[in-house]
C-alpha cells in the first residue's frame, strides 16, 4: 500500500488552515523534487476507470478528467477517441503531465473543481471523477458536486470513483470514504443514477470502492 503519511499530515496542515485543496500543490511539488510521494499516482491508467470503459464507455465526445495528477487516465481516453480537457488545482501536477506526455492531444491545465472556470459549464460529454471527493472534506464536498452536475452536458455521463464505507464506520485518515447514500445524492438536478457497484479492489489489503455512473437527460 502508497504510504500515505505525508500526504496525510498536509491534508491535516491545509484543513487547519481553512485551505481544503492548497496541500496538494506542496505534494505535487515536494514529489517532483523527490521527497514525497503522491500515494494515487501510478503512472498508469486507474483500473477502475478503464475496466469501465471497457463495458460501457459512452461513444466519444468531450471528456473532463478531474484532478488528473499526471495525465494516465487523461491519456487513455484520448487513447479511445475522446477529446480530452484535464484540469488538477496543483500547477505541479499539470507541469509533469505535460513533461510526460509531450505531444499528447489532451489540453492539460490548472483549475479549481471547487470554482472551475465558467467555460467549463455544460460542456462535456463525459466527466471521470476518480478519487477526488474521497480527498475533499466533507464541508467542501457538496460545492464539488455542485460543480459536477454543471459542468455536465445534456445527454452527458458523470462517472464516480470513491472508497466506500458503511454509515456507521468511521471516516478515519484521508483519504475519506464516502457511503452509498453520499454516492447516490450526487444524482438529482437533472442527474439520474444509471449504475451503482460495490466492489473490492486488488490492493493488499483490500479497498473497498464505490463505482456510479450518472446520466444528464437530454434537453
Amino acid at each position: 500500500m502508497p504510504d500515505r503519511t505525508r500526504a496525510r499530515a498536509l491534508a491535516a496542515d491545509g484543513l487547519a488552515r481553512g485551505d481544503p485543496t492548497g496541500w496538494f500543490e506542496q505534494l505535487y511539488r515536494e514529489s517532483a523534487g523527490g521527497t514525497a510521494v503522491v500515494p494515487w499516482a501510478d503512472l498508469a491508467p486507474n483500473p477502475h476507470v478503464v475496466a469501465w470503459l471497457e463495458r460501457e464507455a459512452p461513444a466519444p465526445g468531450l471528456a473532463l478528467d478531474v484532478g488528473t495528477g499526471l495525465g494516465d487516465t487523461a491519456e487513455e481516453l484520448a487513447r479511445r477517441g475522446f477529446a480530452v480537457v484535464a484540469f488538477d488545482v496543483a500547477p505541479s501536477a499539470i507541469a509533469q503531465a505535460r513533461s510526460r506526455f509531450p505531444t499528447s492531444r489532451v489540453t492539460y491545465e490548472v483549475a479549481d473543481l471547487l470554482a472551475p472556470p465558467a467555460h467549463y459549464a455544460g460542456r462535456f460529454d463525459l466527466i471521470v471523477e476518480c478519487y477526488t471527493l474521497q480527498v475533499l472534506p466533507a464541508p467542501v464536498r457538496a460545492h464539488a458536486v455542485a460543480a459536477l452536475r454543471r459542468l455536465l452536458a445534456p445527454g452527458g455521463t458523470l462517472l464516480v470513483i470513491a472508497r466506500g464505507r458503511e454509515p456507521d464506520e468511521p471516516e478515519g485518515a484521508m483519504p475519506w470514504p464516502l457511503t452509498r447514500a453520499e454516492i447516490e445524492a450526487i444524482g438529482g438536478d437533472g442527474l439520474t443514477l444509471r449504475r451503482f457497484e460495490d466492489f473490492h479492489d486488488d490492493e493488499r489489503p483490500r479497498v473497498r470502492r464505490f463505482r456510479a455512473s450518472f446520466l444528464r437527460a437530454r434537453a
